[in-house]
C-alpha cells in the first residue's frame, strides 16, 4: 500500500501567532473574541505573558499564560487572547481546512451576525489591510464579548445561548462544504492509517518505501487574535 502525500500530523493545521498588543477600548491588550463551530483549538505558549479569556456553557475563565502552558478548548467556546509582554504562541487547530473555510464566528454584537453579508462587511480585512483594521474588527468584537461575559458573570447565559444560536444559522449554508472538506483532509488521512494498520498486521509495510520530508515555508498575514504565521500544511 503506498499512502498519498500527508498532511500536518493527525489533519490539524499548525500557525505561529504573536498576539496582538494593541488596547481594546477596556483597556485590554490582545485579540479579537471568537468561537469555531466545528473545530477545537490548543495554544503551546513559546514567549511572554498572558491571558486566555474563555466563556462557554459553564461560564467565565481566566487561564494564566506563559511558557510550557498547553490549553486546549472544544468548539463554543468564546475566547479572548490578552497580551500581557510579548505573548507568542503555536497554534494547532483540529479539521485543517475548515478554519480557514470560515469555521470561526466573531463575538460582534447580535444585530451584525442577521445574515451573511452583514457579518461579511464588518468581519473581512482588506487586502492590503493594517493594523489599524485588524484593531477596527477586534474593538467591535471585544465589545460584543464583554455584554456577553457581563451577563454571564451575573449568572444569566441566555445571550452566550443566543449568540451560539446566531453563529450556527450564520455558518449553516457552509457544512455541507466544510464535510467535503473534512473528508479529503481528515478522513482521509484516518483511512490512511487505518489501512496501514491493517497492513502491518500481517507484516506488510510497503507503505515505509513511500516516506517523505515535507517542508512548507510561512506567510505573514494579520488573523484574528495576532500576527499569523501560517504554512500550507496539507498534502
Amino acid at each position: 500500500m503506498t499512502a498519498p502525500a500527508s498532511t500536518f500530523p493527525g489533519g490539524t493545521s499548525v500557525s505561529l501567532l504573536d498576539v496582538y498588543d494593541t488596547v481594546a477600548p477596556d483597556g485590554v491588550a490582545g485579540g479579537t473574541p471568537h468561537l469555531h463551530l466545528a473545530s477545537a483549538e490548543a495554544y503551546v505558549v513559546t514567549a511572554g505573558r498572558g491571558e486566555l479569556h474563555t466563556l462557554g456553557p459553564n461560564g467565565v475563565t481566566v487561564t494564566p499564560l506563559e511558557p510550557g502552558v498547553v490549553a486546549w478548548f472544544t468548539p463554543g467556546t468564546i475566547h479572548r487572547a490578552v497580551n500581557l509582554g510579548g505573548l507568542a504562541v503555536v497554534v494547532v487547530m483540529q479539521n485543517s481546512g475548515l478554519p480557514e473555510a470560515g469555521d470561526a464566528v466573531m463575538s460582534f454584537p447580535l444585530e451584525h451576525l442577521a445574515d451573511a453579508d452583514r457579518y461579511a462587511a464588518v468581519a473581512a480585512l482588506p487586502v492590503e489591510a493594517t493594523q489599524a483594521d485588524a484593531d477596527r474588527r477586534r474593538d467591535l468584537a471585544v465589545q460584543g464579548f464583554l455584554s456577553l461575559r457581563t451577563a454571564a458573570e451575573a449568572g444569566d447565559l441566555t445571550p452566550y445561548r443566543r449568540f451560539c444560536d446566531a453563529a450556527v444559522a450564520l455558518v449553516q449554508p457552509k457544512a455541507e462544504r466544510w464535510r467535503e472538506l473534512w473528508s479529503d483532509v481528515v478522513r482521509a488521512q484516518v483511512d490512511v492509517t487505518d489501512t496501514v494498520l491493517a497492513d502491518l498486521a500481517q507484516g506488510l509495510g510497503g507503505h515505509l518505501a513511500s516516506a517523505a520530508l515535507t517542508v512548507r515555508p510561512a506567510e505573514r498575514r494579520f488573523g484574528m487574535c495576532g500576527r499569523l504565521r501560517t504554512f500550507d500544511v496539507r498534502g
